[in-house]
């Protein structure tokens, strides 16, 4: 990996790209520490020392950087154009036009990016608004002694929610100048800034604690062994061979030739995490706002809330594989493919074009979505159950789901890079 960018660095075409990269990269961290107009920044300060934020929040904290709790202009990070760009894919198996405009090429995929950014921000208007009304209401920084909103009038919180819904948009079109004018996938880079700028600072909490020193080693243990699960699993692939026949077009036969239909073992990749982390923390955001001594606050605080309770991992695991199963269906057509196949001449050795074709590749999937939401499961708990062993207070946000992101998107940049120096040398090499 550090030869590939040094060698990238050493191309003049590739090193200007990574150094807007990394400027577009600065520029979204530093945007992340600038408050919010109306917001006194010493106050969240000192909420920040004397409080702890909610589940759903912590989701939505995480992957802004930290700059929720900073109640800054990027306070809604990435996490609007995460939620939209899901919902867009969920509407195409209910929306016949989705799906239609998805199978038009790349005239459809522009008109359904114009609809996720609409809709991106529909939901940052949305979510800057209950942020707000959250702060507003001691929700945000429970038990802290201050206002964080001193001047609670419409001008200045209109102001506050116009101000995150266009950070919202200047995040969207920093990530989109990344994809064209830099390496890799804007948005994806993004996310892996926001988790990235947080590991110091929960890793040096468990240093600072009781047994500080060997909590901190089998904590950096446990990501190592996690990485490399996760770098194994990330480059496995089920290789379906397809054989396509030979086929006369005017005086040219085209076809007779050998490939693969690559299927990953986690296809679902994040995803089905963040669904259930999300639908897990509605609850106890519900029960906030209930009497705290009432029986059923009581009992969603200890069973459901509490990331340590058995019920909360049980659900969490079974949400996982549920999610798993459910966005592979939507994401992985086996008619569609089997059709398409069949419709260039197309076939998998063994195995009769047509309807035996997509049989086949539904039992090839749902073996392997099988082992893939299992992984993904113990990926997601592994980090979190280690330190419930060790007694650590101090939770990671998304501890397990945090290095999968950061390390698939780490991937998937490096292979970028690599495609891109292999261009250029082959270019130089015809030359």
């Amino acid at each position: 990996m550090l030869s590939a960018f040094a060698r990238a660095f050493r191309t003049p075409d590739l090193r200007r790209k990574l150094l807007f990269t990394i400027a577009i990269m600065a520029i979204f961290r530093v945007g992340s520490f600038i408050p919010t107009p109306g917001v006194d920044y010493p106050n969240v300060q000192q909420c920040i020392a004397e409080s702890q934020n909610n589940d759903l929040l912590g989701l939505v904290n995480l992957f802004s950087g930290g700059a929720l709790l900073q109640l800054s202009i990027f306070a809604l990070g990435i996490m609007p154009y995460i939620t939209a760009s899901i919902i867009v894919q969920l509407l195409r198996v209910v929306i016949p036009r989705f799906e239609a405009l998805h199978k038009e090429g790349q005239s459809g995929q522009a008109k359904l990016t114009q609809y996720t950014r609409y809709l991106t921000i529909a939901l940052a208007i949305l979510q800057s608004t209950t942020v707000i009304t959250t702060a507003r209401n001691g929700l945000l920084f429970q038990g802290c002694s201050v206002d964080v909103i001193p001047d609670g009038s419409f001008v200045t919180l209109a102001l506050m929610v116009i101000t995150m819904t266009a950070g919202t948009g200047l995040i969207m079109w920093l990530g989109e100048l990344i994809t064209e004018r830099g390496v890799g996938n804007g948005m994806s880079l993004l996310i892996f800034t926001s988790i990235a700028a947080s590991f110091p600072t929960a890793l040096w909490s468990i240093a600072g604690g009781a047994n500080g020193v060997t909590n901190f080693i089998i904590m950096i243990a446990v990501i190592v062994l996690v990485i490399g699960l996760v770098v194994f699993v990330e480059q496995s692939q089920r290789r379906i061979p397809v054989q396509y026949a030979k086929r006369m077009v005017g005086r040219r036969m085209y076809g007779g030739s050998s490939t693969y239909i690559p299927i990953k073992i986690n296809m679902a990749g994040i995803i089905p995490v963040i669904f259930a982390a999300s639908l897990l923390a509605v609850p106890g955001l519900i029960a906030q706002f209930g009497d705290q001594t009432a029986g059923w606050v009581v009992w969603i605080s200890t069973n459901l809330a509490d990331p340590a309770a058995p019920l909360h991992i049980a659900l969490y695991v079974v949400m996982i594989l549920f999610f798993c199963f459910f966005y592979t269906a939507i994401t992985f057509n086996p008619d569609e493919v089997a059709d398409n196949m069949k419709k260039y001449g197309g076939f998998i050795p063994g195995i009769r074009a047509g309807r035996p074709t997509a049989e086949y590749l539904d039992y090839v999937i749902t073996r392997i979505t099988s082992a893939g939401s299992i992984y993904l499961a113990l990926v997601a708990l592994l980090p979190t159950l280690v330190l419930i062993g060790l007694g650590v207070s101090t939770n990671i946000p998304f501890g397990g789901s945090s290095i999968l992101i950061v390390v698939g998107v780490g991937l998937e940049t490096v292979k970028q890079i690599d495609s891109q120096l292999q261009q250029r040398h082959y270019e130089g090499f015809l030359r």
